[in-house]
């Protein structure tokens, strides 16, 4: 089975949704595909337009939810794109069945994950990714009176710990490892993000009864069959809490792996794009963290500009480059302000799980030279994630560069590797019939 559409669009993430509805309104006929099972993304996970006044986040999801339900945009949810097997073509799985959607453009709108940086304990019951954690009370975890500390890197720390509030969880501590001048600094530039600020006050104001502290990080966790107690330390002192979970996240990592395999080139961790979010691979568009984490407002302007530009309103798409520069300034000094430390990378002992899927202790990996050495000789990087986790993780320990991109992208059927091998031989022997004809 084979579809065609004028542009096809990855994510239905903030920037996706953007993209492809004013694609769609400019009268394109476009497909939205994501592997969720409703769009929005993780920021706008449990949306509900009954609710969308409570906050300017939820009402800018309903605008953009409302606004995408108008045009005549496919949505195909629950569908991952496993390959890029030939020029403009996707290979889409969906319940087990593949099928191949081609297209005229191609913006990827594919988001970010978490990084996880390991240390002894982290793989314990209840050590947990903060987005996940957040992740899960969306989806109905209950973690009333939970005992939970909040640790890592990011802005995002703030408004997971609300959350939980919000949920009826006791955040224990919020602890930032970045040193507080640098979190100073930037602070005084988000004078120009007045929503931002408006925004911080916000959880601030929630957190009031949780202690914050900058220039810390977690140094051990530990339990049995479930964590008991985290320890954490400046530096120069270490202290300890009895809690039941642990929401540890260190900043975010784009989800590169679909624009690396069509081709689009990277630089300093994101893709390469011009004022229009057009990567070096013609025709093909990215927006939002791929580009920079910056955010909702700068994935929406981005998804925007995408979406004009595939329509041929590139005019219209380039009206709005100043307000993309305020936000890539933002996006720089965001990345300055929440750097890792240096002494992140000493937390492993020798038996400290590096690859979690494959069981690879950091002992195991630390003599090896490049990321491809540490594959072929202890299958770091081998198991389901195909490095998503330890990719990162090894890039800032041992200074490698992932390079494990490879099809398919995410586990698939093995009923779906089949049928796509079907498909190029039916394929392959309609060209040469036709060739000998």
């Amino acid at each position: 089975m084979r579809d065609h559409f004028d542009l096809a669009v990855v994510g239905a993430g903030p920037g996706g949704m953007a993209a492809a509805a004013v694609a769609a309104e400019a009268g394109l006929n476009v497909c939205l595909i994501d592997d969720n099972r409703k769009a929005g993304g993780q920021i706008w996970r449990g949306f509900k337009l009954d609710t969308a006044a409570r906050s300017s986040t939820s009402s800018e999801s309903g605008k953009w939810s409302q606004r995408l339900e108008r045009t005549r945009c496919v949505i195909r949810t629950e569908s991952q794109v496993i390959d890029h097997p030939a020029p403009n073509t996707l290979r889409i799985e969906h319940n087990g069945e593949v099928n191949d959607l081609t297209y005229g453009k191609l913006i990827l709108a594919t988001g970010a994950r978490e990084r996880f940086l390991p240390f002894p304990g982290w793989t314990l019951p209840g050590v947990i990714g903060a987005g996940a954690l957040q992740a899960f009370v969306k989806s109905g975890l209950d973690v009333h009176g939970k005992r939970v500390v909040v640790a890592g890197s990011g802005p995002l720390l703030l408004a997971i710990a609300a959350g939980l509030t919000d949920a009826g969880a006791r955040i224990i501590a919020i602890y930032e490892q970045a040193p507080l001048s640098r979190l100073m600094s930037f602070a005084v530039t988000l004078t120009r993000h007045p929503r931002k600020i408006t925004e911080g006050l916000r959880y601030a104001r929630k957190l009031r009864a949780a202690s914050y502290r900058t220039g810390c990080w977690v140094k051990f966790a530990r339990g049995s069959a479930h964590l008991d107690s985290v320890t954490v330390t400046d530096g120069r002192r270490e202290w300890t809490h009895d809690c039941d979970w642990l929401a540890c996240g260190f900043h975010l990592v784009p989800n590169l792996e679909l624009p690396l395999l069509v081709g689009c080139t990277v630089s300093n961790g994101y893709i390469v794009v011009d004022e229009v979010q057009q990567s070096s691979v013609r025709n093909v568009a990215c927006v939002g963290e791929l580009t920079g984490i910056g955010g909702l407002d700068k994935a929406l302007l981005e998804g925007e500009i995408a979406g004009l530009s595939a329509a041929g309103r590139e005019d219209q798409a380039r009206a709005f480059s100043r307000r993309l520069n305020k936000l890539l300034s933002f996006v720089r000094r965001l990345d300055q302000a929440f750097a890792l430390r240096n002494e992140l990378r000493t937390l492993c002992d020798s038996q400290t799980v590096v690859c979690r899927c494959e069981d690879v202790a950091y002992s195991t990996v630390q003599p090896c030279a490049s990321w491809r050495e540490a594959k072929l000789h202890t299958r770091c990087g081998m198991g389901p994630c195909q490095g998503r986790i330890c990719g990162p993780q090894t890039e800032f320990l041992c200074g490698w560069r992932y390079s494990g991109v490879r099809p398919p992208l995410l586990p698939a059927e093995l009923s779906s590797m089949a049928a796509a091998s079907q498909t190029a031989v039916s394929e392959a022997r309609t060209i040469e019939e036709a060739q000998n004809s």
